[in-house]
């Protein structure tokens, strides 16, 4: 198992999430592909620089793309949280401080995560704003 992949704990509890799939299968199959999205997330990285050993990144992004605009995500995420007792959870002692800039502003919601999820997988690129050249019929 590398640095950025699921546990096989992780899997196992996954795996039930995933329900039934339309289409062909997957050639590499969805832990290789979640373990794709969880490296391209954990690094910060478009979706060309994914390693060859996830795929073709185009594949990548778009079963990411799908999955996202089905709900798919979504339902994983919402198995997967955690509930907490009425004390509540630490997770450590660290301290994190925010930018001064970051005080009073309006409080985000439960999207924000789709957002972010949106943003980073992103097309990184511009379409070509040329027009199409017609050839001349002068002589």
């Amino acid at each position: 198992m590398r640095r950025h992949e699921l546990s096989d704990d992780e899997w196992s509890r996954i795996e039930p999430l995933l329900g039934s799939r339309s289409g062909p299968p997957s050639k590499r199959g969805d832990r290789d592909f979640i373990n794709a999205v969880i490296w391209r997330v954990k690094r910060g990285v478009q979706s060309r620089d994914l390693p060859e050993r996830f795929g073709h990144w185009k594949t990548v992004y778009n079963r990411f793309h799908r999955w996202a605009k089905t709900g798919r995500w979504e339902a994983i995420f919402k198995a997967l949280r955690l509930d907490v007792d009425d004390l509540g959870s630490l997770a450590d002692a660290s301290v994190v401080r925010a930018h001064q800039d970051a005080s009073g502003g309006k409080g985000g919601s439960e999207e924000m995560l789709w957002g972010v999820l949106e943003e980073v997988f992103q097309r990184r690129f511009t379409p070509s704003q040329r027009r199409a050249v017609s050839r001349s019929t002068s002589c």
